[in-house]
């Protein structure tokens, strides 16, 4: 398939889609528990999750520990392989550029994301990372899975940071 045929394209929003996205949200949910980021992420093949995961930078003192990156470690560390052509990557959030790369480089088949990111957003917002015509690997796009469920998460948890800074005040 060529690549102006393959440019966001997607499966469109199934029941499956859904189920996953929801499994994405509980990761999300587990990280605002640990005063972490609201991201979560689910790597699925042939419709079983390859792994799953949530934001955990503060926990391991990590830039690099977002849910999408600890999900494409422990996909291809199950797999045995770095490329996990096939797959469907599911996240809350819009990849940012370092884990859109991430996902290039892995062969990733699909991103479905829930809420866009207007700030960082490497999977069409800002940028288009996933989907970049200089790259070697193309991704398909499906955004806006349960979006208001996944901005609702991340909106509530700056909304009590925010709130906590001014009673600090």
């Amino acid at each position: 398939m060529g690549r102006e045929n393959n440019k966001r394209k997607s499966r469109g929003r199934s029941s499956a889609d859904q189920r996953f996205m929801r499994l994405a949200l509980e990761e999300a949910e587990k990280a605002a528990k640990e005063d972490e980021v609201p991201v979560g992420a689910v790597l699925v093949k042939d419709n079983k999750v390859i792994a799953s995961d949530h934001n955990r930078i503060k926990a391991r003192k990590d830039p690099t520990a977002h849910a999408e990156i600890l999900v494409l470690r422990k996909a291809c560390s199950r797999l045995k392989n770095e490329r996990l052509g096939a797959t469907i990557l599911y996240t809350t959030v819009e990849p940012c550029p370092m884990c859109a790369g991430a996902i290039v480089l892995a062969r990733v088949h699909q991103v479905v994301f829930g809420a866009p990111d207007p700030k960082a957003g490497a999977g069409g917002s800002v940028m288009n990372i996933l989907d970049h015509s200089k790259l070697n690997h193309c991704v398909r796009v499906c955004a806006r899975v349960l979006s208001s469920e996944a901005r609702h998460i991340i909106q509530r948890f700056f909304q009590e940071k925010r709130q906590l800074k001014r009673r600090k005040i």
